[in-house]
C-alpha cells in the first residue's frame, strides 16, 4: 500500500477520533437518556465540547476532498513523491488542526487548516503535472 493510502487511512481515523470524542463526551454530559432520544434540547456543555464537535465537521467537510485526491493520484499512477508528502502534510495539519481547535486557539487554528489545504494543493498539483 502506498504512503498516499496509509495516509488516507490515518485521515480516516482522526476523523473516527473526532466523533468519538464528542460523541462519549456528549453522553457522559447529557446522559443516556438524551443519546437515546431524538436530541431536541440538550444541557450546557462545555466550550471546549462545542469546538470538539465543529472540529469534526470541519474534518468531515475536507475529508472528502482529500479522499478524492489521494484515490484520484492512485489510480491514474500520478501519485508521487510530492503527492506523498502531500499526503503526509494534510494528515500532520489535521491533527494539530483538531488538537489547537478543541484547545480554543483561533489564529493558529486557522494556520493549521491552511497548511492541510496546501497538502491537498500538493496532491492535486502531482496529479496535474
Amino acid at each position: 500500500m502506498t504512503n498516499d493510502l496509509w495516509m488516507l487511512l490515518a485521515a480516516a481515523a482522526i476523523q473516527w477520533a473526532l466523533i468519538l470524542v464528542a460523541a462519549t463526551t456528549n453522553i457522559a454530559t447529557s446522559g443516556m437518556k438524551w443519546a437515546l432520544g431524538n436530541r431536541e434540547s440538550r444541557d450546557e456543555i462545555p466550550p471546549w465540547l462545542a469546538r470538539a464537535e465543529r472540529a469534526s465537521r470541519n474534518m468531515a467537510e475536507n475529508l472528502p476532498l482529500f479522499a478524492i485526491l489521494v484515490l484520484v493520484a492512485h489510480v491514474s499512477g500520478s501519485a508521487d513523491a510530492m503527492s506523498s508528502q502531500g499526503a503526509m502534510i494534510f494528515v500532520g495539519a489535521r491533527v494539530a488542526h483538531a488538537l489547537v481547535y478543541i484547545a480554543g486557539i483561533p489564529g493558529l487554528r486557522t494556520l493549521c487548516w491552511v497548511v492541510s489545504i496546501v497538502g491537498m494543493g500538493m496532491i492535486a498539483t502531482s496529479i496535474l503535472t
